[in-house]
């Protein structure tokens, strides 16, 4: 077992060159773009030539409902992705790319952790490449432009009481929720109240994940509906003459970034959306091109099985074309005693009985993985404090539930511990696949969100107000074919974050409905949605340092 921090195994590693990890895809060195000698993005020009390849096979990791205990999933991904090129498969895997709002606040960075990580890990968790600066930058000169048009002669009409763009930023600061601008006079502009929310939250952030290329791109900016005016029309980014400036912000950070994990194993990281309010997975350019380049491309979803596989399944794939052909559901033996209702500072005992009452949650994501006819395999996530009983008793169960379960040791050992989940993972790929949505397109919004609640959460209705039901009778006439994506906990089945386990006949209540036109998906709020997270008593950052070496400490 290490006794290193994540960031000094990482500081420790001799990264190969980037030209290198790109070779072992079959990238050259002039379809690289370098950021130093250990990142780089991959050029436009030379991902469009590869469009008539054939696909690799696609293996999406995702997880049980997160707990405070941890289940590494991250860790998992990266660690499935070595173990993959340790049997000899030429593999890749694609990450979001981490937030500084929750780098500096209570979850730290999101790069793996031990012996599976990807680095340059500081440089990941901070600037990188400086996609998430763009994608702030073109959202905020939405913002500026539609203020600016107010200013000036507001010839489109646009009800300054109806304008639903905010502005945004990548850190946590409660303090900027809800503002009023345009004080201090009639040189300031009009004052009006809006608010920040955080740069993962952005629809500029889901509408850079799901496009295709760049002329999707600046189509989908250009259908972003910022307000409506005074007789309640919408109003759109293009006719406010912003798509054009926006798309040309992100030029460049459009392109995947190229890295590589300890072990040498080439990862994409690219783009990063919230996983309730948004769809919570990395952008399609970088799994698209990663599946034209390797024969294994691992892939995460955000938060639990319910959030993530879900609208991986439900709004990805569904608007690429892609489907997974297998399924990792990580768990770890300390979050499933924690949905038993053992308390974090009690799970280093071994409690049996708790063990098997939490593994009701890892069922149900078992089952509902099953509903979109994807094999799903579950990897256990070794603690050291797991027993030889525990680890038998949840082989017993998954057996039950018709899984097999697989026991890996990679945040200690890294590639090595994966090896034998990897070689099943192939074994399931070469099975016929009977990948299917959850529900069509031309079903109704509410019926979207009922099919959601019932089959996925297990709740036995769905409810909304007066006021919610036009909305989803106004958004169906326009937007009917859309999908529907979930913003509810991550940390329960149900809509209560203390309802752990796998709680049924549950109400789900819908809030509101928020549409995101670029995007292309309609956002159905369940309960307190965080768009703009505070920072914690003892925020991260507070540990965060740089050393006489120049060296950046303090990161997890």
């Amino acid at each position: 077992m290490t006794h290193l921090s994540d960031i000094e195994i990482a500081q420790a590693a001799k990264p190969q060159p980037i030209a290198d990890i790109g070779a072992k895809l079959g990238i050259p060195q002039s379809a690289l773009l370098p950021y130093g000698h250990t990142k780089a993005k991959v050029d436009y020009g030379f991902i469009k030539d590869q469009q008539g390849r054939p696909n690799g096979k696609l293996i999406l990791v995702t997880a049980i409902s997160p707990t405070p205990a941890g289940e590494g999933k991250t860790t998992t991904t990266v660690g499935l992705g070595d173990g993959l090129s340790r049997i000899g498969k030429k593999a890749a895997i694609c990450l979001r790319e981490p937030s500084l709002g929750p780098c500096f606040g209570v979850k730290g960075g999101a790069a793996g952790g031990g012996y599976s990580q990807v680095i340059p890990m500081e440089d990941i968790n901070l600037h990188f490449t400086g996609d998430f600066h763009a994608i702030g930058s073109a959202h905020n000169l939405l913002s500026a432009m539609i203020d600016n048009h107010i200013y000036w002669e507001n010839s489109l009409n646009l009800d300054s009481r109806r304008i639903s763009w905010r502005r945004v930023m990548d850190m946590n600061d409660r303090s900027l929720r809800d503002i009023a601008i345009g004080l201090g006079g009639p040189g300031n502009g009009f004052p009006r109240q809006t608010g920040f929310d955080i740069t993962v939250a952005s629809e500029v952030m889901a509408i850079f994940c799901l496009a295709t290329d760049l002329k999707d791109l600046q189509r989908r900016l250009a259908n972003i509906v910022i307000g409506q005016t005074r007789d309640r029309r919408p109003v759109t980014a293009k006719e406010i003459n912003a798509d054009g400036a926006m798309t040309a912000l992100l030029k460049d950070a459009i392109l995947p970034n190229l890295v590589q994990t300890l072990e040498g194993t080439p990862a994409f990281i690219h783009g990063g959306p919230f996983a309730n309010i948004a769809h919570g997975c990395n952008s399609v350019m970088a799994t698209t091109t990663a599946l034209k380049l390797a024969d294994y491309v691992v892939t995460e979803a955000g938060f639990g099985a319910d959030l993530g596989a879900e609208k991986f399944m439900d709004i990805k794939c569904r608007k690429t074309g892609l489907a997974p052909s297998a399924v990792v559901i990580v768990a770890t033996v300390r979050a499933l005693k924690m949905h038993g209702g053992v308390p974090k500072d009690q799970l280093k005992g071994e409690n049996l009985d708790a063990l098997r009452k939490g593994f009701a949650n890892l069922e149900r994501h078992l089952q509902n993985v099953g509903k979109f006819g994807v094999p799903a395999i579950v990897a256990i996530n070794k603690f050291v404090h797991d027993t030889p009983a525990e680890h038998a008793l949840l082989s017993e169960l998954c057996a039950g539930a018709g899984a097999k379960v697989m026991l890996c040791t990679h945040w200690a050992e890294g590639g090595k511990g994966t090896e034998e989940l990897a070689k099943e993972v192939v074994r399931m790929c070469e099975q016929p696949s009977n990948f299917q949505f959850l529900y069509k397109d031309e079903a109704s919004l509410w019926d979207k969100v009922s099919t959601i609640a019932k089959e996925i959460y297990r709740a036995s209705e769905v409810t909304a107000d007066a006021t919610v039901r036009k909305q989803f009778e106004e958004f169906q006439q326009r937007y009917g074919n859309f999908p529907i994506c979930m913003a509810k906990t991550q940390s329960s089945f149900s809509t209560d974050p203390t309802r752990m386990g796998a709680p049924v006949n549950h109400v789900v209540n819908i809030r509101e409905l928020r549409l995101s036109a670029g995007a292309e998906f309609i956002v159905a709020v369940c309960g307190d949605i965080m768009i703009m997270p505070g920072l914690p008593k003892v925020p991260s950052a507070e540990k965060i340092y740089v050393t006489d070496k120049g060296q950046i400490d303090g990161l997890f």
